[in-house]
């Protein structure tokens, strides 16, 4: 089985990206980025990958003409009008959060095996005055394109990271993947990763488990965050010799403005949550 290529779409700085190719099964093909800092960034760790800017005049005929081909597209689309801390003004047309209109869009022209997005966990329960309508459209849409849908609240904290950040995760794939006859997944392990999640998730709730450290350092197989294990305080860190690279100061990749970068990482996805999706989704295509 070849490697399946992935459409980044509202790629930041490749969060998606550098989660699925992690798991050795995932190229990603193009990125489409309308921010300048986010796409140093990929041009930097993905020089030879096209980035298109701006995803309303992204069309399957463009990817076409520039011979890129698509099993998997990902998009972590914008928060600003479903979060808490913004306004809730929704995702209909003139919002932000009405991007995702565009996921829509290329879904239908482009029909990919799999469909992976992210978004704030109150893309679930929003708008208080009609809860669930956000969500219900996300459904909707989607099963308009011919999609069925899987969804989850994984907070990073249930992978190992010290903090909670909670973000629904969807995926969603053909419904022709289903079984007529049993309505059930002809690849199941794509749900086996969920009640994993589930119970992660409830342990990265408990602050005191999570002050104890006794929170899960391997989900689906594979570590995460492991070097936060015996952090409870920032003095725990001094001295320390397994640190990743520092993320907001220092300019050893070239790109020195750590304001940028701290905006960046801010809005970036945690990749080890895409990797061990990635990983379900190859674990049912090696089984199907």
């Amino acid at each position: 089985m070849g490697k399946l290529r992935v459409l980044d779409l509202f790629s930041g700085i490749g969060g998606f990206s550098l989660g699925l190719e992690r798991t050795g099964g995932f190229e990603t093909v193009a990125f489409c980025e309308i921010e300048e800092f986010p796409r140093k960034v990929l041009r930097k760790h993905w020089p030879e990958v096209p980035i298109y800017e701006d995803v309303r005049n992204l069309t399957a005929d463009t990817l076409a003409r520039d011979g890129i081909e698509v099993d998997v597209i990902t998009g972590g689309f914008p928060c600003q009008d479903l979060s808490l801390a913004g306004k809730r003004a929704g995702m209909g047309e003139g919002t932000r959060s009405g991007l995702f209109s565009e996921i829509v869009r290329l879904i239908s022209s482009l029909g990919p095996s799999y469909v992976l997005l992210e978004n704030v966990a109150n893309l679930l329960s929003g708008p208080s005055e009609q809860r669930g309508e956000w969500f219900g459209k996300v459904l909707r849409d989607l099963a308009g394109c011919g999609y069925d849908v899987e969804w989850q609240n994984i907070p990073a904290g249930a992978l190992g990271a010290p903090h909670l950040r909670e973000r629904v995760w969807i995926i969603a794939y053909p419904k022709a993947q289903r079984q007529p006859e049993a309505r059930e997944l002809q690849y199941p392990r794509i749900t086996q990763w969920l009640p994993r999640c589930r119970e992660a998730a409830f342990l990265a709730h408990d602050r005191k488990k999570r002050a104890e450290g006794r929170k899960p350092q391997q989900v689906s197989g594979f570590s995460a965050f492991s070097w936060c294990k015996d952090v409870r305080r920032a003095e725990d860190l001094r001295g320390r010799s397994d640190l990743p690279t520092p993320l907001f100061r220092g300019s050893r990749d070239g790109i020195p403005d750590w304001v940028d970068r701290v905006g960046a990482c801010g809005n970036a996805v945690v990749p080890q949550i895409p990797e061990m999706i990635g990983r379900a989704i190859l674990e049912a295509e090696a089984t199907a």
